[in-house]
């Protein structure tokens, strides 16, 4: 399984294969042509709700994490992840998040979720 984190503002590259964007609000500023996204799981995206709780503190990161990961574990949920598991048993997967923050955002949480599902 191949999957790479990627911020989305950043440039498509060859070796980025299916681009996957995981923001529920599309990146500001930044056009669909510009972002070379292939997919956008919105819904696999942290609830509105939650998003905003975080609001990128990263003094809440690990409340954060265990919040997204129950909500990760609802069907609707599993399904996408289990979609994007497949994807990248097939070919190279690139998440997309909106945040500058690469370590503290929810492409990080659900590369976590698509390891554990190997």
């Amino acid at each position: 399984m191949s999957v790479r984190l990627k911020r989305v503002y950043e440039k498509p590259g060859a070796d980025d294969g299916l681009r996957i964007l995981v923001d529920r609000v599309w990146p500001r500023g930044l056009s669909k042509k510009e972002a070379g996204v292939d997919q956008w799981l919105r819904e696999l995206g942290p609830s509105t709700q939650l998003r905003k709780w975080f609001g990128h503190d990263s003094g809440r990161w690990e409340e954060f994490r265990t919040k997204y990961r129950l909500e990760l574990a609802a069907p609707q949920q599993r399904q996408l992840l289990e979609h994007v598991r497949e994807l990248a048993i097939r070919e190279t997967v690139t998440i997309l998040y909106g945040t500058r923050d690469a370590e503290h955002n929810q492409a990080v949480i659900i590369a976590e979720a698509l390891e554990e599902l190997t």
